[in-house]
């Protein structure tokens, strides 16, 4: 029995490869990502904590050394917030290239995937119109043969 045969089968495992290796990069660099808003969050949920014991501060007696200590704090924060959301705006510039490479890599594969589909295609509708061939010329023959025996037996 006749198989169809792909001649860039090779090509098309390492286009396949390509792509899971960009898949794996947006993985990595999305997980970045997921870790610098982690930190962000977490710098969030410290800033909440410190405001609020200010808050309590700012009851009776006031301590202008801990008000001091408390507008240090939070510009020590705001600077390190801002680092932070210029290191996650560069994240992101990765993050979107690579997905960009990803779906670079996927067309890429998906184009040699059609191609294999059509050649398929165009392969078993010239398979199937040989075994129709000979299929015919099979039946041409017994009938043939059938007929130069009666031919021969009039009875």
């Amino acid at each position: 029995m006749a198989r169809f045969e792909f001649k860039l089968e090779g090509v098309l495992r390492h286009r396949e490869r390509i792509e899971q290796d960009r898949q794996r990069d947006l993985a990595l660099v999305q997980a970045d990502m997921g870790q610098l808003q982690a930190e962000l969050r977490a710098f969030n949920v410290d800033v909440q904590r410190n405001v609020s014991a200010a808050r309590n501060q700012l009851v009776g007696k006031l301590d202008m050394g801990y008000l001091a200590a408390h507008r240090r704090y939070m510009l020590g924060m705001q600077r390190k917030v801002h680092d932070l959301a210029q290191r996650m705006a560069a994240q992101q510039q990765k993050v979107d290239e690579a997905r960009s490479a990803l779906t670079d890599a996927t067309k890429q594969k998906k184009i040699l995937e059609k191609l294999r589909e059509r050649q398929q295609q165009r392969w078993a509708a010239e398979h199937n119109r040989r075994e129709a061939g000979a299929l015919d010329e099979l039946t041409t023959q017994l009938s043939y043969q059938a007929l130069a025996r009666q031919a021969e037996d009039p009875q």
